[in-house]
């Protein structure tokens, strides 16, 4: 447990949006991964590349990427940021009938990016599901989570193992 408070509220217990005008610009990134769980026969879908809907990876890629830039949009109380990269992978898991998914966003500013990259992931595996729920309603996502950030007043974090 931390001693620390929580920065949304302000003394009066009133949601606020924090005030970033005084801290430095820094280089800020953060990665987030999670995983979808599906059939066997949903993954052999995806990876032959027959899903009705197109490729499901590929416009996955393309939602995760916009989902990151929209992130203030959708979180009430995110600062709407400039961000100067998002990349995200997507890795299969035969063994598993899972697909992984994993999401690095990147700025330079006051506020660190890792909600930008949790939304990425989420909406990336929201997508799949999406496009896969015709054969599949029964895939479950997992283990969404922020493993690394840099940069900040509070410096580098990474997730234990």
């Amino acid at each position: 447990m931390t001693t620390d408070h929580l920065t949304h509220f302000d003394a009066t217990g009133q949601a606020h949006m924090v005030d970033v005008g005084a801290k430095d610009e820094t280089h800020r990134t953060a990665l987030a991964s999670g995983s979808i769980r599906m059939k066997p026969e949903t993954l052999a879908i995806i990876l032959g590349g027959t899903a009705k809907k197109g490729d499901v990876l590929g416009i996955a890629r393309i939602a995760a990427i916009m989902a990151a830039k929209r992130t203030s949009d959708l979180i009430p109380l995110c600062h709407p940021l400039a961000l100067t990269r998002v990349t995200v992978d997507f890795e299969t898991d035969v063994d598993n009938a899972s697909v992984h998914c994993k999401a690095q966003v990147e700025t330079y500013g006051k506020t660190g990016v890792e909600m930008e990259a949790l939304t990425a992931v989420q909406v990336g595996l929201l997508t799949i599901y999406d496009m896969c729920k015709a054969v599949d309603r029964g895939m479950v996502m997992s283990n969404i989570r922020v493993t690394e950030k840099h940069g900040g007043k509070s410096g580098d974090w990474s997730a234990a193992s």
